[in-house]
Formats: C-alpha cells, sequence, structure tokens
C-alpha cells in the first residue's frame, strides 16, 4: 500500500517578527517567535503536516521564497507584517502562484494607526485571520490545511 506524502506548508514570518516578546509588549504581547514555531510545530505534528519556517526582513527574500514554492510546498502561511501595507512586490508574488495562502496577523489591523487598515495582501490571499494573537497562526495552518486538496 503506498504511503501519502506528507503535505508541505511555507510558513513565513515578515519584518521585525524576530524581535516578537520584547517589541510593543502591549500589542504583540510577550510571545516571542521561538514559542509561536513551537506551538505550529506542535499542531503540524497532530495534523500530519511537514513545515518549513522562516523569518526574513527583507522583501526580496521573501518574494524569492514565494516564487520558488509551487515546486515545494502546498499551501504559505504568512505574517508580512509591516510588508502588509507597502510591498506590491510580494503581493504580485503571492498572485503568480497557484498555491493557496493565507495571511495572518497577532494584532486586529483594522484596530490600529490608519495606515495599517489596507492590506496589500488580502486581495491575492485566499483569506486574513488577525486579531487572536498566537492562536491567529493556529487559525491560519488549519486554513492552509483545509484548502490543500
Amino acid at each position: 500500500m503506498k504511503q501519502k506524502k506528507a503535505k508541505k506548508i511555507l510558513i513565513i514570518h515578515g519584518p521585525n517578527l524576530n524581535l516578537l516578546g520584547k517589541r510593543e509588549v502591549s500589542i504583540y504581547g510577550k510571545v516571542n517567535l521561538g514559542e509561536i514555531n513551537l506551538k505550529l510545530k506542535e499542531l503540524a505534528k497532530t495534523l500530519k503536516l511537514s513545515l518549513t519556517i522562516v523569518q526574513s526582513n527583507h522583501e526580496g527574500e521573501i518574494v524569492d521564497l514565494i516564487g520558488k514554492s509551487p515546486k515545494k510546498y502546498n499551501a504559505i502561511l504568512i505574517n508580512p507584517a509591516a510588508y502588509t501595507h507597502t510591498s506590491i512586490a510580494i503581493r504580485d508574488a503571492i498572485a503568480a502562484i497557484d498555491i493557496p495562502v493565507i495571511e495572518v496577523h497577532l494584532s486586529n489591523i483594522y484596530s490600529r494607526e490608519d495606515f495599517r487598515h489596507t492590506s496589500l495582501i488580502s486581495a491575492v490571499a485566499k483569506g486574513q485571520i488577525c486579531g487572536f494573537g498566537i492562536e491567529s497562526y493556529s487559525l491560519g495552518l488549519k486554513a492552509c490545511l483545509s484548502l490543500i486538496p
């Protein structure tokens, strides 16, 4: 009997998320990126998913990861962070691929500063989850799984 290949999901953490737990704790909480990644890995194990997790402060690197992803992954979970509101390049990279992308944010971007109310990514993502803290990532990972054929 042929064994099913594990579904592979690329997790992309955008700029400054490496500073979680230290920066703007009143907005993002005390959880750090390592804790988020650990929770994602634990959930992936129970869902029988294979994860690759990357954090980058560099727009071009994120664009390259997205562009190469259809050859390696079944879906992408991305927190584009500040690039959510500024990166046409990341938006266009997502629009150019044929795998599902879920956008996540720890905070509710629509209850923050006006400039954060516009997501350039949401129009090309399959969905967006925001405002649930670390749980946004868990919900996003489950959403990715639900979209993989």
